[in-house]
């Protein structure tokens, strides 16, 4: 694992700090945010606001498999997609990987390969990454093999999602588009439809299968909730299984239950920064606007989250410091992590700079590791390095 950044002051900013925007200073020492007197680097011009944590990403999957059939070293994909993570921002991320009864990339198989990749990669991961399941409901003969995998890899986050009534339509409207499904996930149309079959047939277990998942997972401290919720009916059966997470429900009715279920919901970023669901669900500025919406993951692109917090600053919808935190402290209260989230001494030295005119992200800090560094920033931390080692040749 890199060693973290020597003891540093960063001065001259505005630091987004207890809910506001001052002018003050941001120490870090030893991986923490710190306080004392220490080696400055002045960062007029910019924002220095808490590391971004991101709930749900799959756009490590085109680093893997940028193409359709064109597939690359597991562990060379997920590496670069840390980085272009790092790129925006991130410092915490979970990439969301399938545990499917479609097969390919989205099969057990899959899961299990990636979650060895990721456990291997750990050390040379510059922020935290983490991994998320999806876990589709009407793959109840996978359960025990499930928890399995969720116990030996520490897997802290699995979501219940539940594609089979898309996966019918898709099969009866167009065989074309049932193919091209097929193809993106790296099967033959007729295994897919054989493996949808199989799954119809599974309908009547799947209650009692996502019981004894929830229990399983309540035992060993995983968050979990749903993906794609249609109703507030649906919401509700998932809540009282104790799925107390509502991801990317696609109705207004669906968000509005969840929130008088006191169920947190995430929405993608993308959406917030087009303006509408790329699939025509519930566009996610309207949820926020009306409070149904508490905090904002990647999905399928990274670049979003910052671009969501200030799309939502440019519409008037919130203040940056309401706005950022839809993807900073927010996220992080959802899954339980106190040490991140925020800026105060204590906490994990989780940083995101940002140049204040061109709005650019130029430097990540990830527990006190340099996980990105650009543009006029990098300038001016190469500067005060070079300082700090005069100083010390002179002494």
């Amino acid at each position: 694992m890199s060693a973290t950044l020597p003891p540093l002051r960063l001065v001259g900013a505005t630091v987004l700090r207890d809910g506001a925007l001052q002018r003050r200073s941001v120490a870090i020492a030893d991986g923490r945010i710190t306080r004392g007197p220490l080696p400055e680097v002045d960062l007029s011009g910019y924002l220095i606001l808490p590391g971004i944590v991101d709930l749900h990403g799959d756009a490590f999957e085109r680093h893997v498999m940028p193409r359709a059939g064109a597939a690359f070293d597991l562990q060379q994909g997920l590496l670069s997609a840390e980085r272009e993570a790092a790129a925006n921002g991130i410092t915490t991320c979970w990439f969301a990987q399938g545990w499917s009864w479609e097969g390919g990339h989205r099969s057990p198989d899959a899961a299990e390969a990636l979650l060895a990749a990721h456990a291997a990669l750990r050390p040379r991961f510059l922020t935290d990454v983490r991994v998320q399941l999806r876990a589709e409901t009407h793959l109840v003969d996978e359960g025990l093999r499930l928890i399995a995998a969720v116990t030996r890899w520490r897997v802290d986050f699995v979501v219940f999602n539940d594609h089979l009534a898309e996966a019918q339509e898709v099969r009866r409207r167009s065989a074309a588009d049932f193919a091209l499904w097929a193809r993106k996930l790296g099967v033959a149309p007729e295994a897919l439809s054989q493996a949808l079959v199989a799954a119809e047939r599974r309908a009547r277990e799947v209650p009692r299968h996502l019981c004894r998942l929830a229990e399983a997972f309540d035992d060993l401290g995983v968050a979990y909730g749903s993906h794609d919720d249609p109703d507030g009916e649906t919401r509700e059966r998932y809540q009282m299984i104790g799925a107390r997470i509502a991801e990317f429900p696609s109705t207004r009715r669906a968000a509005a239950a969840a929130r008088a279920m006191g169920a947190p919901v995430l929405m993608g970023a993308p959406n917030v920064v087009r303006g509408r669901s790329h699939s025509g669900n519930v566009a996610a500025r309207d949820l926020i606007a009306e409070g149904l919406c508490d905090a904002l993951v990647s999905d399928y692109h990274y670049p979003a989250l910052p671009a969501a917090a200030w799309a939502l600053v440019d519409a008037g919808l919130l203040p940056l410091e309401r706005a950022w935190a839809m993807i900073s402290t927010r996220p992080a209260e959802v899954l339980g992590l106190p040490d991140r989230g925020r800026i105060a001494p204590g906490l994990r030295a989780d940083l995101t700079v940002v140049n204040a005119e061109t709005r650019a992200v130029e430097a990540t800090i990830a527990g006190g590791r340099l996980a990105y560094l650009a543009g006029d920033a990098a300038g001016r931390f190469l500067s005060a390095g070079l300082q700090a080692r005069s100083a010390a040749a002179a002494a």
